[in-house]
């Protein structure tokens, strides 16, 4: 049986779970608050969408890999028997994030995931799919309780198959590489600075609370503009951070 790589970076995994039950944007806000990287930056954009928001968030240690379905593998095997890349799956942490970026000229020509797959990876511990390309099967796949963020949805797989794996990959101007901490829910897929990840939750809890305030104010009888002038500047102190090129 592979063994898993012990020199990729891990949370506790009652951290993993914490971060799990957080909404995307929650996420997004309080990375912004550690100014590790610009703004514009770590996130999937424009070239993947949740095919199941009421499913939730997911968390995972990205696997990588790169595909292809509107050619022929060199070997004439069954789309997903290939015994070499399941193998690499699991020398990755769980749980896992399994990530495909699709480098045919038209991305999700052939759908490399589906039904057969996602089962196949939620036993080996994983937990969500990313793709620019495409994916198939959906009703089976949600029924599993498995996540997908993909580019578009497809009824072939065509001649897909995986390329390589373990290297970095690039999916709607993230780039990222094997073992990287990723979070993804109906809002899309973004990456986790490891080094900054177990301070996530209770930096979401804070900001939350400062939220809630003004929230609170909007919705009451006593709103006034001369008060949400005032209790905004109050926030904005209180959540104010420096870019990282600003630094």
């Amino acid at each position: 049986m592979p063994t898993v790589d012990l020199s990729y970076k891990t949370l506790a995994p009652e951290t993993l779970l914490q971060l799990e039950q957080l909404d995307a944007c929650s996420v997004s806000n309080a990375i912004e608050q550690f100014a590790v990287r610009s703004r514009n930056e770590g996130f999937v954009s424009g070239v993947a969408h949740c095919m199941f928001p009421r499913l939730g968030s997911r968390v995972g240690y990205a696997v990588t890999a790169r595909m292809r379905s509107s050619s022929t593998p060199i070997a004439g095997r069954c789309y997903y028997d290939r015994a070499d890349w399941w193998a690499y799956v699991q020398t990755i942490p769980a749980p896992r994030f399994i990530v495909v970026q699709d480098v045919d000229e038209r991305p999700g020509f052939g759908a490399l995931f589906g039904e057969v797959h996602a089962n196949i990876s939620k036993a080996l511990e994983c937990s969500a799919y990313l793709t620019n390309g495409s994916v198939r099967d959906l009703p089976g796949i949600e029924a599993a309780g498995f996540q997908l963020f993909a580019g578009s949805i497809a009824l072939s797989h065509a001649y897909a198959h995986v390329i390589e794996y373990g290297s970095q990959v690039e999916i709607g101007g993230l780039r990222i590489a094997p073992g990287d901490l990723l979070h993804g829910d109906q809002h899309g897929v973004q990456s986790i600075p490891i080094s900054i990840a177990d301070q996530i939750p209770a930096k979401v809890k804070e900001m939350l609370a400062t939220e809630n305030e003004l929230i609170a104010l909007c919705r009451s009888k006593h709103f006034s503009f001369e008060e949400l002038t005032r209790k905004m500047r109050h926030v904005s102190s209180r959540l104010a951070t420096p870019d990282k090129d600003s630094k």
